[in-house]
């Protein structure tokens, strides 16, 4: 991915989307997102680093900016990978129900995750 998520956002968006959250701090090896378990959550990552995993295998590395769990939430579906912190982490939470709030109430949040997703699957 060229551009992190944050990235496509004002300042005043980011205040918006960091204010419908709660900031979280967790240590490296946490894993705050298990393959095939219910969505309730979605994370921006504020700072450090992610392992996305499948089957225990890396898919991806995310970074500050870079939100995860979004995808399962959007589509109604049980996650398809896991997250696990490369480093301690410092995120955004965002339960289901604020991010389909953000979704809904901000047409430049809805483009962001479509674009993100849209990445993420070519």
């Amino acid at each position: 991915m060229a551009e992190s998520f944050f990235s496509l956002f004002t300042p005043q968006e980011i205040a918006k989307i960091s204010s419908a959250g709660t900031r979280v701090s967790l240590p490296e090896g946490w894993s705050p997102i298990w393959e095939d378990t219910p969505a309730d959550k979605a994370y921006i990552i504020l700072s450090g680093s992610v392992s996305v995993r499948k089957d225990g295998e890396e898919v991806a590395q995310l970074g500050a900016g870079d939100i995860v769990g979004e995808a399962a939430i959007l589509n109604r579906a049980l996650r398809n990978a896991s997250i696990v912190a490369l480093t301690p982490l410092d995120l955004i939470h965002l339960s289901s129900e604020a991010l389909m709030r953000l979704y809904v109430e901000m047409p430049s949040f809805h483009e962001a995750l479509e674009k993100i997703a849209a990445e993420r699957v070519s």
